[in-house]
């Protein structure tokens, strides 16, 4: 009998096991007639009893993280152990996501199907509001530093095809063969949380590799249930501090794009302040420090 290969799929889990446990009920139930699974959920040192209640869980592979150093150190342990396990592909999905019966068999027989691609995703849907998109595509704005992903919030109209290409995914799921990560190195952990999926876009399409979107592949996304949301001091802080690396990282627009970012912050913390939005204001400013401290210390 032929050898299936083997997905890896890693979770990280940081004090939100039963979102945690909810997403592996989905994967156990998935179709897996082509491939076998390991589900390797990496724990980043959750200051609650996630522990325990992963340890009650069958058919997981646990690791914990000695500290939480991030979104990227807490997915490269688990790409780490993946790899000396001798997995074939690893799938990076977010904890806070239900996949559907067949979309990871989808995806992984598409990413066969296309050897070009590096990174191979899906359409990720609201799980609150499930007609309308959370991701389906998108480009990376060098201009303005940013991340700009297509029909977001807006309702999915069925596509002729059910593959595309992109310039970027999200680290909310990806799928990749082993030996591309091999090729391309681990993600880059400079960015704690936020901004460290756009970088490795841009580092696997620098060694050549494509990236593609499976449409017809669908799994639910509680974004932001772990952060508290897009405009949670917390985001603003981390999008703030990693835009400002990534910008500097890839040079971008030069000036023009410092001058764009900077003149647009301004505008941003005056409409913190007029509306008394102290906590954003200073998770702004807090974020701007953190950023040009990094970069500085790059320099060094």
């Amino acid at each position: 009998m032929e050898k299936l290969d083997k997905i890896a799929i890693i979770l990280l889990n940081y004090n939100n096991y039963r979102d945690t446990i909810e997403c592996i009920d989905s994967i156990k139930n998935i179709n897996t007639d082509n491939f076998e699974i390991e589900i390797i959920v990496v724990d980043n040192k959750s200051t609650n009893e996630s522990v325990i209640k992963l340890k009650e869980i069958e058919g997981i592979t646990l690791i914990e993280a000695s500290q939480n150093a991030g979104f990227s150190a807490g997915n490269n342990l688990g790409i780490k152990f993946a790899l000396d396990n001798k997995a074939d592909y690893i799938l990076l999905l977010n904890n806070d996501t239900i996949v559907t019966k067949d979309s990871i068999a989808k995806m992984y027989l598409k990413l066969k199907e296309h050897e070009d691609v590096g990174i191979m995703s899906c359409r990720i849907m609201y799980f609150d509001n499930k007609k309308l998109v959370n991701y389906c595509g998108g480009e990376i704005d060098y201009f303005k530093g940013t991340a700009v992903f297509y029909n977001k919030g807006k309702e999915y109209k069925d596509n002729e095809n059910d593959f595309i290409y992109t310039k970027i995914t999200t680290g909310c799921c990806m799928l990749m063969k082993s030996d591309t990560i091999k090729n391309v190195g681990f993600l880059s952990e400079e960015y704690f949380m936020y901004y460290e999926d756009v970088d490795f876009c841009v580092r696997i399409q620098k060694k050549g590799y494509k990236i593609g979107v499976c449409l017809d592949a669908v799994i639910y996304h509680k974004e932001s249930a772990s952060s508290g949301g897009k405009e949670s001091p917390f985001a603003i802080q981390w999008n703030t501090r990693n835009r400002i690396i990534f910008i500097n990282k890839y040079k971008c627009y030069g000036v023009l794009t410092k001058l764009f970012f900077y003149s647009t912050r301004f505008i941003v913390a005056i409409k913190y302040k007029m509306k008394h939005q102290e906590d954003n204001l200073e998770a702004l400013k807090k974020g701007i420090a953190e950023g040009r401290k990094a970069i500085k210390n790059e320099k060094r």
